[in-house]
């Protein structure tokens, strides 16, 4: 059995993204809390070194970041039971709403961090 972590912020709806990935899986992981505002971790900052920001899949030790790529590394690990519909067309449609999700909460995730 592999260790699965998920350095991540409460609010993150990126980190909210991967923590679904992994629950529609089945994937039992430990999710870290990392303070976005106090001082990020020796852990996050080595495991994100260009970005150095949430979420980060740390998969046996391995990191994985950006939400969307570790969305991708998660369906390729565990292909059990995929996150998206098999039928091309379908698997667009889901692509698109999830991207104009992406962009809407993106907005809205950073004008309440600037508040």
């Amino acid at each position: 059995m592999s260790k699965v972590s998920l350095l991540d912020f409460w609010v993150s709806p990126f980190g909210m993204r991967a923590r679904i990935a992994l629950a529609e899986k089945g994937v039992e992981f430990e999710r870290q809390e990392e303070d976005l505002f106090g001082g990020k971790s020796d852990l996050l900052l080595s495991s994100n070194p260009v970005y150095k920001k949430v979420p980060v899949l740390l998969h046996d030790a391995k990191p994985v970041c950006e939400s969307l790529i570790i969305l991708n590394y998660i369906d390729d690990a565990w292909p059990e039971k995929p996150l998206l519909p098999q039928c091309p067309y379908e698997r667009a449609q889901a692509r698109f709403w999830a991207d104009f999700t992406d962009k809407v909460l993106r907005k809205s995730y950073q004008s309440s961090l600037e508040m």
